[in-house]
């Protein structure tokens, strides 16, 4: 299958880029650092986007989107992630939170939510994982029971991206206990202002905000905020991990960064021993069959025939190749002088980032060994 890219979207590339470098600071690493303005110029970039419609592209104009190909949000994310995420958290919104409301949510949760993502305003976070519930997600203990009209949410999650800044929390929580442990279970649109949730950071290598303890003692919540069916959250969960999984472009970061490190080492570069070199030019190769995996699930999305397996493909092949790739450049950034400048020292400081972020591209959104897991059964299931 021919994925190559259409004229509009070369197009829309160059002005995304254009806009990156013109909104987005030289030395931005992402809006969660310690420093509150890269969150104040990812928030300002979001608003950007969401005014020239580029935020959420693909969406129907009914929802605020610009109803424009799955290939042109594609795109989107590419030149989003492959210069850092200047969207911060937006990205959750608009590749799994928004389109999960568009197939499951009601027309009054459509209305509620749905246009504070388009406008880049509102931040998400995703309250699946618990301490003894990460990969095996369908055995979390957080529980939801029937008050009245509503019902009474207890339990902790953990390892929450965001959640001390953010407006909602995508929750899943078990309302029965059915013969299957993947029964049972229901999705909740949780406010994060409700004084009954209580958020704990937890330190880490990437910074602040990444990771945090989110803890529910009798939230009160209504039949308003269920999403979906009732004990039937699972089939949800599993679109909400297929559109997650494919919705971080990893493998365009790897590939810009891999790209700029002859620019960045110049005249040192034809002294690296020629089996590093090798390894350089092998790690472009998995960027580029990354990429094609990549736009294999995008085509199948677009058809509505994604399977868990095609997911779970793509995610063994980007994650390791994040990992590797960081590896190689890590080598390569090593021979750089200690007082660098310019191209050199960005080089330096975007490796080093890379590295410490890919650390948990193997374990986070369902670790590497569920998905091969996964894989195997269901390619042995066709057999």
């Amino acid at each position: 299958m021919d994925f190559e890219m259409t004229a509009a979207a070369t197009t829309l590339r160059g002005e995304l880029r254009d806009l990156v470098r013109e909104h987005v600071p030289d030395d931005f690493l992402g809006a969660f650092t310690s420093d509150p303005a890269d969150l104040e110029t990812a928030q300002a970039f979001c608003r950007l986007l969401a005014e020239r419609e580029l935020l959420c592209m693909s969406w129907p104009p009914e929802f605020g989107g610009r109803g424009s190909s799955a290939w042109e949000q594609t795109v989107v994310r590419e030149e989003m992630w492959a210069h850092h995420e200047p969207r911060g958290a937006q990205y959750m919104g608009v590749n799994w939170v928004g389109p999960t409301l568009m197939r499951h949510g009601t027309a009054e949760q459509q209305r509620t939510h749905l246009p504070p993502i388009a406008r880049g305003e509102v931040i998400w976070c995703q309250g699946f994982s618990e301490p003894e519930a990460g990969s095996d997600l369908a055995s979390l203990r957080t529980t939801a029971t029937r008050d009245g009209d509503g019902w009474r949410i207890n339990g902790q999650k953990i390892w929450t991206s965001y959640a001390t800044m953010a407006q909602w929390c995508f929750l899943l929580a078990r309302t029965t206990r059915g013969e299957k442990k993947q029964q049972g279970l229901t999705i909740f649109l949780v406010p994060m202002s409700d004084p009954a949730i209580t958020v704990r950071p937890i330190g880490c290598m990437m910074g602040p905000h990444h990771l945090n303890e989110v803890f529910f003692d009798d939230l009160r919540v209504t039949e308003a905020d269920v999403l979906g069916t009732v004990d039937d959250g699972w089939s949800i969960v599993q679109n909400v991990l297929a559109f997650e999984r494919v919705g971080i472009a990893r493998y365009a970061r790897c590939e810009r960064l891999l790209h700029m490190a002859p620019g960045a080492l110049g005249d040192r570069w034809d002294s690296l021993p020629a089996e590093l070199r090798g390894r350089w030019a092998r790690m472009l190769t998995h960027c580029r069959r990354a990429r094609l995996l990549a736009y294999r699930v995008v085509s199948l999305q677009a058809t509505g025939r994604v399977t868990p397996t095609d997911a779970a493909a793509y995610r063994i092949a980007v994650t390791k190749l994040d990992q590797d790739s960081a590896e190689v450049l890590t080598e390569i950034a090593a021979d750089l002088p200690v007082t660098t400048a310019g191209v050199a020292e960005v080089f330096r400081r975007e490796v080093e980032d890379h590295w410490k972020y890919s650390q948990a591209s193997t374990v986070s959104s369902g670790s590497i060994e569920m998905q091969r897991i996964l894989l195997s059964r269901n390619l042995l299931a066709a057999r």
